[in-house]
């Protein structure tokens, strides 16, 4: 903030819009009034992904302390992230790999399905889901060890596939995902409640669901790995050939007691902001909460129009969600907002009064799993003259994907620690008068 070369009003504006979008997702501003009322049995609380230690501790304290459950009617476990833990009385707590799967996430998937195995008719499973639950859920299918897992969540995350690409190939190499849990939970009623990280907000693709029919098939998994050539293990080749392997489908009888509620969306979290940004007094120009592709390329686009709204003398912020890809070339360090963001410093280089933000409302943008990951960066019309009389050539860095190496030099990450929620990618550019 009032570094020279970047506008302390802009950051400040951006922070704030930023942390808007973050405050509407968190499971604090939506999930008690979504919660069932307790059943006749148990509450069986499932929870996984980066919201999962949030809102199980949210469910708590609706169900302990609001509606006097009493504590041996509540059991369970929730697993977050590693560094997105949250304190739990009833449910077990555990953190676990992302986005490469680790052994706690495959105990954690472990004690679910025994859980969901072990519920009765009076009970409710209650399934707590939310962005990064296909990596923490992790029960390989028969015949795929736990490395070969792991060698295929890389292999998906370096080709440049999206996420329902990567989620229909992980459905069916698994035991939980793609509608088995609710297999192990039937005839227990089962509720679903979920923040979307994904494009479009389907409930199939969202932690690669667990709890619903799962339209993809083996053949769709299998043009994937065809798709981008992808190296994998001789079993995961023999599993995407046995039918077996194929999830159930729409009509299957084990979604006959079940319920799925959408209760954050990448939208919602944008619309915060949108109305925020109206209200400092800046015409919106929204993309859209679904926008996908390369990040640099996206950011060429997003650039010239920057460029043309400038040009209009227009007071504006240009708003988008979305998720996107990077293909990695190089041996650096980052993620696709802050690839966007590098990319993005090129576009805008030496316009004044342009300034951006982009950053993962979970907290984390890429990196290798650790908490204190970079969410994302900054960039203004001066972050490219700046570099270079550092030394650094922005250029060489977008070639190398070494964004976090780039903004760590200049200061300019993002760095909010976890949020406890997920609805995907904020990005915002302010355009101004000089």
């Amino acid at each position: 903030m009032g570094r020279i070369g970047l506008m302390s009003d802009a950051r400040a504006l951006l922070d704030s819009l930023f942390a808007t979008a973050v405050a509407a997702a968190h499971p604090s501003a939506f999930l008690p009034r979504l919660l069932p009322a307790p059943p006749k049995g148990r509450v069986v609380l499932l929870a996984a992904g980066k919201a999962a230690g949030s809102m199980a501790e949210v469910a708590e304290q609706v169900y302990l302390d609001g509606t006097g459950l009493a504590p041996e009617r509540l059991a369970g476990i929730a697993v977050a992230r590693h560094g997105y833990g949250r304190p739990t009385r009833a449910v077990e707590m555990v953190e676990a790999g992302h986005p490469i799967p680790d052994a706690a996430g495959l105990a954690a998937a472990e004690r679910a399905l025994q859980l969901g195995d072990g519920a009765g008719t009076y009970d409710l499973v209650l399934v707590l889901m939310s962005g990064g639950a296909s990596a923490n859920w992790i029960a390989p299918a028969a015949g795929i060890s736990f490395a070969d897992k792991q060698a295929v969540t890389r292999a998906l995350l370096r080709c440049g596939a999206h996420i329902g690409e990567i989620n229909c190939v992980r459905k069916h190499l698994s035991r939980i995902k793609g509608g088995r849990l609710a297999r192990h939970a039937y005839p227990a009623k089962v509720a679903t409640i979920a923040v979307s990280d994904v494009p479009g907000d389907d409930p199939a693709v969202i932690g690669s669901g667990p709890t619903v029919p799962d339209p993809s098939t083996l053949a769709d998994a299998r043009a994937i790995v065809a798709k981008y050539k992808l190296d994998v293990p001789a079993a995961v080749t023999r599993a995407l050939a046995d039918p077996a392997n194929e999830s159930p489908k729409p009509g299957d009888k084990v979604f006959g007691a079940t319920s799925f509620t959408l209760a954050a969306r990448p939208a919602d979290a944008l619309a915060a902001a949108e109305k925020a940004a109206k209200a400092a007094g800046y015409e919106v120009v929204f993309l859209g909460d679904r926008v996908e592709g390369e990040a640099r390329e996206v950011a060429a686009a997003h650039g010239r129009l920057a460029r043309d709204l400038r040009a209009q003398g227009k007071r504006a912020i240009i708003m988008s969600g979305g998720e996107l890809t990077v293909t990695i070339r190089g041996q650096g360090r980052g993620g696709p907002n802050q690839e966007y963001a590098l990319a993005l410093a090129g576009e805008i280089a030496g316009m004044a009064g342009v300034a951006a933000l982009a950053a993962d409302t979970d907290g984390t943008d890429g990196g290798a799993g650790d908490a204190a990951d970079p969410a994302g960066a900054v960039v203004d019309g001066g972050t490219v003259m700046r570099a270079k009389s550092l030394g650094l050539d922005p250029a060489a860095f977008l070639a190398n994907n070494d964004s976090t190496g780039f903004f760590t030099a200049l200061g300019d990450l993002v760095q909010p620690g976890p949020t406890y929620t997920n609805v995907n990618d904020f990005r915002a550019i302010v355009v101004d008068t000089p």
